[in-house]
């Protein structure tokens, strides 16, 4: 799955791995019926590749369509808050 610039994979782990990186932690909450697949969300923090920090992740998925929902986590409460939503698309 492609989310902007992030690349979501399944692994053996359990784990979704975000830009071939595990999650520090992963919450999966089914939005309808249960085992429903096509309505669910993820919520990950992953450690941020391109800086120190970290990024907190909502991937939402409705009626077979996704989106992510990122935002930069601050260190000091008086930094700007930084956020970025994304449409996700299958990769082939």
């Amino acid at each position: 799955m492609q989310c902007g610039p992030f690349t979501i994979s399944s692994s053996d782990d359990g784990f979704a791995h975000i830009n071939n990186v595990r999650p520090e932690s992963q919450k999966v909450t089914f939005l309808g019926k249960n085992e429903d697949y096509s309505n669910i969300q993820y919520q990950w923090m992953v450690q941020r590749g391109d800086a120190p920090g970290w990024y907190g992740m909502d991937y939402i998925k409705r009626n077979g369509k996704a989106i992510l929902n990122v935002e930069a986590i601050r260190s000091n409460m008086d930094q700007p808050r930084v956020f970025g939503t994304y449409d996700c698309v299958k990769v082939k």
